[in-house]
């Protein structure tokens, strides 16, 4: 399996273009199946109203299947196993990808990329980074996200932090400011392991830099080594000053994301996608919310962001490949389905036709993060194959229940990985 490399990012956005036009509705209405983990709060009504537009101009119907986020990561590779995916299903570009690529369960998509000319659609460094697989087309990028400190603007006045922490220092003094007034600093909701993920992916990227990083993630370099015990004793540096609320694994991302919003906690480490969870809630961009990017930890190391970027595949078997194309080129092409994606899911638009003004505020901050970026890496569960990911995901969410030997833990976890990738 080929190791993922980082893409660099350099999006930018300009002015409306003229939507992906249809040729017209056959007399007989068609049907596309789908499936996807855009449920819940992240994204199921905005998607819905997507589908029912695209069943308004072209006449062909969307059999819509969505399933919870966690659920789907197992549930679509029973399905790929089964030869029994649907026409069109949504995925993670990166190692998930290619792990599905490789195992023949996906149909190119040169052709469609070519005559729909996405090439001018889509921002060069994502299409170069998330669309190519072996040399060919596969994936169609719906959204993308960036991670960072997302924060609690009167809890941070209130302590008397006016500026927000740039280095490590400044990080580790803040906490220590917040936890004086009886403020939990950083909330972390990592239950479901994933969340924990954009702590040693920064870490990682800030000390060691990603090139390493990307060694690592191929397995070219080890768990055992200086670098990665480097990156984790910075994390447990902030466990043993107590920055983390308590039970981290008993909550979820939206728990801590309410902790952050209540005020119980200041800040939480989370993609994108928590500012449409907040605006959901009501919450105000720049006055209820706002971020600032993961600190600097070492000089002379690139800045790079992490993120996932949000892809959409066809099944090699599809049932209605042509429909499924149309598809995929429409919900990538159209400016406004990118832009009321963009508002739903809380997302950063591939498209670079879409007006910067879409965003919020602190949307056009988090996009500007991206662009003046050294790099944009996949975050870490995206960027190592799946089972690769298991290992390193139980690593975090067991390290969160106890830091205290880390050189064990990392000798545990090598041994593991380095089974995982011989699967």
């Amino acid at each position: 399996m080929k190791p993922w490399h980082l893409i660099k990012a350099s999006l930018a956005a300009t002015a409306l273009a003229v939507p992906f036009q249809f040729a017209p509705a056959s007399a007989q209405e068609e049907t596309i199946t789908i499936s996807h983990y855009f449920t819940g709060e992240i994204g199921l009504k905005g998607i819905t109203e997507i589908f029912a537009d695209f069943k308004e101009k072209t006449g062909t119907t969307i059999a819509d299947s969505p399933i919870g986020h966690e659920d789907f990561k197992t549930g679509i590779l029973v399905r790929a196993a089964g030869n029994s995916l649907p026409d069109v299903f949504s995925y993670w570009a990166g190692a998930r990808t290619q792990f599905v690529v490789d195992a023949g369960n996906i149909m190119p998509i040169d052709d469609m990329w070519a005559a729909s000319k996405l090439d001018e659609v889509v921002a060069k460094s994502v299409a170069d980074g998330a669309t190519m697989y072996d040399g060919k087309r596969y994936l169609v990028p719906f959204g993308y996200h960036y991670a960072g400190m997302f924060y609690n603007p009167k809890v941070m006045a209130d302590a008397g932090i006016a500026t927000m922490p740039k280095t490590w220092d400044e990080l580790l003094a803040a906490c220590k400011t917040l936890k004086d007034k009886g403020i939990d600093p950083i909330a972390l909701g990592s239950k479901n392991r994933w969340p924990a993920q954009f702590w040693f992916d920064y870490l990682l990227l800030r000390t060691a830099g990603p090139d390493y990083r990307a060694k690592l993630m191929s397995g070219a370099a080890s768990y055992t080594d200086a670098e990665v015990k480097a990156a984790m004793g910075l994390w447990k540096d902030l466990v043993d000053a107590g920055c983390f609320a308590a039970n981290s694994n008993a909550n979820d991302w939206t728990d801590a994301s309410d902790q952050v919003a209540r005020g119980d906690a200041a800040m939480t480490l989370m993609g994108t996608w928590i500012t449409g969870y907040w605006n959901g809630q009501g919450l105000q961009p720049g006055t209820d919310y706002d971020f600032f990017e993961f600190p600097v930890i070492a000089d002379g190391v690139p800045n790079a962001v992490v993120g996932p970027v949000d892809g959409l595949l066809i099944a090699a078997n599809a049932a209605n490949p042509e429909g499924a194309k149309e598809l995929l080129a429409w919900l990538v092409s159209d400016p406004a389905v990118q832009a009321k994606w963009a508002e739903a899911q809380g997302a950063l638009s591939p498209n670079v036709k879409v007006d910067s003004s879409t965003y919020t505020p602190v949307m056009q901050r988090a996009l500007a993060a991206v662009n003046n970026a050294d790099a944009f890496a996949f975050n870490y569960d995206l960027a190592t194959p799946p089972p690769v990911a298991e290992v390193g995901l139980n690593m975090f969410a067991e390290f969160m229940n106890d830091s205290s030997n880390i050189d064990a833990l990392m000798e545990k976890t090598q041994t593991a990985a380095a089974d995982a990738f011989k699967e």
